[in-house]
């Protein structure tokens, strides 16, 4: 699955620009599933039926990526940008990006004064992004429109995959990628043979502005159960805030709330046994400061048994994201047995 993550993360796919990204998983996918379609808004939704009758099963993970989209081309080649989702201010300055131009992408990077400099600034401002400019090396305005710059171009992270340490991972756009491998080796891996009702992958776009692919992808398919495959943010580094209830390596987060969903206790709970029976190690979520495609799924039809799986990740929205990468090995082998296990949707029944 290692190397399905890096090639994922290599695809550039800011919010609303998931185009390349959604036609790679098609690809990979298509022969895979029994049916598959790229709904008006841009989710990819691929259909396993299983042998015997049961649940509609619902699992989302989202393609795209926290970005920016160009707004401006100064007259000195400077590019002013929009935020694509939530990337916050403190760590934006000389980080590099990538600006998605239709020739290709432009490596380029997030402006800053230079140190030298230090003494005539207000050293405790932080600056917004609005007073921020990428630099593309272009020479002038021109310059930066021969490169094949346009308002309107998506701009990612530029920062490569890599693993590093023990079993560890860094790099830009895990949140998704991560739970779109896991989702995807899903299909490759599960003996639908084995499987009771249907299961419904969906690759949801514009997660990161406001859960709306998932919002659209489950209003059609209206399941009888729903989960989402999504990193969180780990609590176990030194910061004063810092609580250390989802740690590294200690296996996937289950959801029991966040700031979009409080989670089915009954889907909870059904998480919970097959971890225990197949002994993967997990870790109760509860993080108010996140939300996530449950938080939409939920909502579908007369309301969905809903819950999530998560990745814990360090300094999340970033350009240097980081994951255990065992933790990711044990979210798709809890994945893979909560399809296999699932038999009746009176499983998740509310009141039974």
């Amino acid at each position: 699955m290692k190397k399905l993550i890096e090639t994922l993360v290599g695809i550039p796919s800011a919010c609303g620009h998931e185009q390349d990204v959604i036609r790679y998983l098609r690809d990979y996918l298509c022969d895979k599933v029994d049916s598959w379609e790229i709904d008006g808004l841009g989710n990819l939704i691929v259909k396993k039926e299983g042998a015997q009758p049961g649940p509609v099963l619902m699992v989302s993970a989202h393609s795209d990526e926290v970005g920016f989209i160009v707004k401006k081309i100064e007259e000195s080649g400077l590019i002013r940008f929009e935020k694509l989702g939530g990337n916050d201010d403190r760590i934006l300055p000389a980080e590099p990006v990538l600006v998605c131009t239709e020739s290709g992408p432009l490596y380029g990077v997030i402006g800053f004064i230079s140190a030298h400099m230090r003494r005539f600034d207000n050293t405790e401002k932080v600056r917004p992004y609005t007073e921020l400019y990428i630099d593309i090396g272009a020479r002038d305005k021109a310059g930066a429109e021969a490169l094949g710059v346009q308002v309107g171009d998506p701009i990612v992270w530029g920062s490569p995959y890599r693993e590093i340490g023990q079993n560890r991972a860094v790099g830009h756009g895990f949140d998704d990628k991560v739970g779109c491998a896991i989702l995807a080796r899903l299909f490759e891996e599960v003996d639908f043979s084995q499987v009771k009702g249907t299961v419904y992958g969906v690759f949801s776009v514009q997660e990161e502005v406001g859960l709306r692919g998932a919002r659209s992808a489950s209003h059609g398919i209206r399941p009888d159960v729903a989960l989402s495959v999504d990193t969180t943010a780990a609590s176990d580094t030194p910061e004063s805030m810092m609580d250390k209830t989802i740690c590294l390596g200690k296996g996937p987060g289950i959801k029991a709330m966040d700031g979009s969903l409080l989670a089915s206790k009954a889907v909870r709970k059904f998480l919970q046994k097959v971890a225990k029976e197949h002994e993967i190690p997990y870790q109760v979520e509860i993080l108010v400061g996140i939300g996530t495609d449950a938080g939409e799924m939920q909502h579908a039809g007369k309301g969905v048994p809903t819950c999530g799986i998560s990745i814990p990740s360090r300094t999340a929205h970033s350009a240097v994201e980081l994951i255990d990468l065992q933790d990711a090995e044990y979210a798709k082998e809890l994945l893979k047995a909560f399809v296999l296990s699932m038999e009746d949707k009176d499983e998740f029944k509310f009141v039974k």
